[in-house]
């Protein structure tokens, strides 16, 4: 397991998994920390824990940016401690077996108080999944954004980047209000820390994406020709055409 923590700003950082290319976050406070995923384990999740230890001693809450497995199954590594997650995400977990119960909810926005450090927790709508949520650090100008945004060798998106609980249509607009954060660094779940262009890029791909898929079902392209016209790999472009409207 290659791992290494890079700091951000003052007191916030990122810890990145060459397994799956994996991001989590790590915000601290003057009274408690704030962890952002727990990686896809309990294992890998008592890792997480174990480094974030080696960083601060203080108290911890977890927030979870989606319900799939590389991001949310390590939770119970830091039980007991308050957990925050779309209900969607919720739901998922405890439909899976993850969680006996659901946590705190993030339906809308909800700010955080860590000791001199506010931290916004913020659903922008249906996209990657039905729960994403992102973490914004306003006096860092940080914003870790989950599976919203990856940032991986070739392309801003994987093909896994479009799952069966993926709205493609919405998702353009979820980016929108990411970017409205004015956040001046972003990190994807998965892929290295980026600037604010990431956010834009990935929303042109994903655009570009939903007009390719229109005009396959619309009869005017083929796949094989929607994937010579899309700017992403044809293993992401196939991806996201045979997702259905939503």
């Amino acid at each position: 397991m290659n791992a290494r923590w890079i700091e951000l700003g003052d007191g916030v950082f990122t810890r990145r998994y060459e397994e799956l290319d994996l991001s989590t976050g790590l915000v601290l406070g003057e009274q408690r920390c704030l962890v952002v995923d727990t990686r896809g384990d309990a294992e890998q999740g008592a890792e997480l824990a174990a480094a974030v230890r080696g960083i601060t001693p203080l108290p911890w809450t977890v927030v979870l940016t989606h319900d799939h497995f590389d991001h949310a199954y390590g939770v119970p590594a830091f039980l007991p401690c308050d957990v925050w997650a779309h209900p969607a995400c919720w739901a998922e977990l405890v439909r899976a077996d993850r969680a006996a119960r659901a946590g705190l909810p993030v339906t809308d926005r909800v700010e955080l108080d860590l000791g001199g450090r506010p931290v916004v927790l913020a659903h922008p709508g249906v996209a990657h999944s039905p729960g994403d949520v992102v973490v914004h650090v306003p006096d860092a100008d940080v914003l870790f954004a989950g599976d919203l945004l990856e940032h991986v060798p070739g392309g801003t998106y994987s093909a896994e980047s479009f799952g069966s609980d993926t709205a493609l249509d919405a998702w353009p607009a979820a980016l929108e209000r990411l970017a409205a954060f004015g956040a001046t660094t972003v990190v994807p779940g998965h892929g290295e820390p980026a600037g604010p262009d990431l956010v834009e890029s990935c929303r042109e791909g994903l655009l570009a994406l939903r007009g390719l898929r229109r005009k396959v079902r619309a009869g005017e392209l083929t796949e094989e020709q929607a994937v010579a016209h899309s700017p992403l790999p044809a293993d992401v472009t196939l991806a996201a055409l045979t997702k259905p409207p939503a």
